[in-house]
């Protein structure tokens, strides 16, 4: 039943250590049966392990499951009782955010760096529409705070273009952003800001949330602009209602990690 679970929680071969990728997923997959009764934080080494059944839990890489965090534990523990008769792991973003920290992002610590750089170099906030004009004012507002704060904080002057057309980033920007970025030097924290980083489409945003500028429910806000106002104008169906409500699980998940983690 472990390896079972292991499966279930693993990417394949090939498959990118992506939590937001590995929950839709998961969705696919036959769940499987709860083989535990009670899950715990437990101090381990100066750590703070899960354990299941007063056993040690392991990743899908078989990694055990320890972080630096009483509280983040106690959280992931809190998952993991939340389960019912069978084990689903999309409704579990901080164990799979964790697992993949410990199992991909530890060893892939300067490739994950340079794909959150990477987003700098387009990111959403810097792509602003032509019209309508309520739409061009509501990305100004939500926007131009951010890119301000990216050049007060970080020395990070970032241009914007009109439209979807490519518009190369000032190098001095983007390198401003890889320093900053290089200083997260914690898997579990770099796996979240990636994770926030991917699901707004902005690393400006996932810096603002791991910097405490923003919380968690303003990035999302900042991000969803111009979904928001589709939205408005032309209502939104359940399919799309579900699946923004499992990302923003995670955006909220990752935001946890990182701030009990960096």
């Amino acid at each position: 039943m472990r390896e079972d679970l292991a499966n279930q929680m693993a990417p394949g071969q090939g498959e990118p250590i992506d939590p937001v990728a590995m929950a839709r997923r998961d969705l696919q997959k036959v769940l499987p049966r709860r083989f535990y009764k009670e899950a715990q934080a437990q101090e381990v080494d100066g750590q703070f392990a899960l354990v299941l059944d007063g056993k040690n839990a392991h990743t899908p890489g078989r990694q055990p499951i320890r972080t630096p965090s009483l509280e983040l534990t106690q959280a992931l523990a809190g998952e993991w009782n939340a389960q019912g008769e069978f084990i689903d792991p999309g409704s579990m973003p901080l164990t799979r955010i964790v697992n993949s920290a410990l199992d991909g992002v530890s060893r892939e610590m300067g490739e994950v760096r340079a794909e959150i750089v990477k987003y700098a170099g387009s990111d959403l906030l810097c792509y602003r529409a032509g019209d309508p004009q309520s739409l061009v004012e509501a990305q100004s507002r939500m926007w131009d705070p951010i890119l301000a704060w990216a050049r007060e904080a970080f020395g990070a002057r970032f241009i914007c273009a009109e439209g979807v057309i490519f518009a190369k980033q000032p190098e001095p920007a983007v390198a401003a952003v890889a320093q900053v970025v290089e200083g997260v030097d914690s898997p579990l924290a770099l796996a979240a800001l990636s994770v926030m980083t991917t699901i707004t489409g902005s690393a400006l945003l996932a810096l603002a949330v791991a910097q405490g500028h923003l919380s968690a429910e303003e990035a999302w806000a900042t991000a969803h602009v111009d979904e928001d106002f589709q939205i408005a104008g032309w209502g939104e169906d359940a399919e799309s209602a579900a699946r923004r409500a499992r990302r923003w699980l995670d955006m909220e998940a990752a935001a946890k990690v990182y701030a009990l983690s960096a």
